[in-house]
């Protein structure tokens, strides 16, 4: 039952992402040579969004709410929230300050699940990678359109 609710957590968190979309906004702006290719997101994102669910779920179903579970928790809504900034709002800004605290706190959940599940740990050190080039690739995009 609790994995059925941790899946729907990270579901309606990537949801945000179907909803704000790049679109034509995103598709005209400058972005650098080293950006990964349209179709690489959907792919790595879904697979992020497994192993997020199952750590999740891993650390929970061993010791329920716990301090790993609020860095959880602080996490999906952060990633939820990036889409809705960077390409709802179009502010790339704020979206940074978003995904430097969604750095943050991947790594709180690293440090602090760590003993509790030290693969739930590891499954997020990928999500860690992905998200440091998303915030690379913001800072990029933005510098490239300082009038966007």
């Amino acid at each position: 039952m609790a994995i059925a609710v941790f899946i729907g957590v990270v579901f309606l968190a990537a949801a945000s992402g179907a909803v704000f979309k790049p679109g034509p906004w995103y598709e005209e702006l400058r972005k650098p040579s080293w950006t990964p290719p349209n179709w690489a997101f959907p792919v790595v994102w879904t697979l992020l969004y497994i192993m997020i669910a199952y750590a999740g779920w891993s650390v929970w179903s061993k010791v329920g709410w716990s301090l790993p579970i609020v860095f959880w928790a602080l996490q999906i809504v952060l990633n939820a929230a990036w889409s809705w900034l960077f390409f709802g709002l179009r502010r790339m800004d704020l979206a940074l300050v978003d995904v430097g605290l969604l750095w943050l706190v991947i790594a709180g959940f690293i440090v602090t699940a760590w003993p509790v599940s030290p693969l739930a740990a590891l499954l997020f050190v990928p999500y860690l990678a992905w998200v440091t080039t998303a915030g690379l690739l913001n800072r990029s995009v933005q510098q490239l359109n300082p009038e966007a």
